[in-house]
């Protein structure tokens, strides 16, 4: 298999419009060139603008604890293949959330009752493999769940797996070019 990009990113210089909703994609004052991802996903304005809101909430503005969200979202991405997306968090949002490097590792290739988890962290890795899986949660998991977290904080851990299911999608079929500082899946 290639993994030459199927769909080229857009290059600078960037129609003002597009150069506008990359800036506003990436961290206030950032001079890093915008992601790979965001320069492919330009490729059809309409679709990159109404994204943003969503991703930009995700990370941005949710409920769930930051800590939460980053084990949910490593995890996603380590489960749909999607190394593009995981080496990017695992580098700038999971040291910042106060994971370890043992944890950032085992999203990728431990198990739920991987020893660097808590109860709590068995919870949120199970509720990645059974939507990847089952897309469905069990309701064994279900109650777990409402122990540690109210109701909408587990819609919002359900959304953000399927955002970033939906991120891997493309970033695997599109086949998105690796960012040279990310890091790679453990071996």
């Amino acid at each position: 298999m290639s993994d030459t990009p199927r769909i080229a990113p857009l290059s600078p210089p960037y129609a003002p419009e597009i150069e506008a909703q990359l800036l506003k994609w990436m961290p206030p004052g950032s001079a890093t060139e915008p992601l790979v991802l965001f320069r492919t996903l330009a490729r059809h304005d309409d679709l990159f603008g109404r994204m943003r809101p969503l991703g930009a909430g995700i990370l941005g503005h949710g409920r769930v604890p930051p800590r939460d969200r980053e084990i949910v979202i490593l995890r996603t991405c380590a489960r749909a293949n999607a190394e593009y997306e995981w080496g990017i968090h695992a580098v700038l949002q999971a040291v910042e959330v106060g994971l370890t490097p043992g944890q950032i590792e085992a999203t990728a290739i431990g198990t739920p009752d991987d020893p660097a988890w808590s109860a709590g962290d068995t919870a949120l890795i199970r509720l990645v493999d059974e939507i990847h899986d089952t897309a469905t949660i069990s309701d064994t998991l279900w109650s777990d769940l409402h122990t540690c977290y109210p109701a909408d904080q587990i819609l919002e851990l359900i959304t953000i797996t399927g955002w970033y299911r939906l991120l891997s999608t493309v970033i695997n079929t599109a086949r998105i070019e690796h960012e040279p500082w990310a890091r790679r899946f453990p071996a």
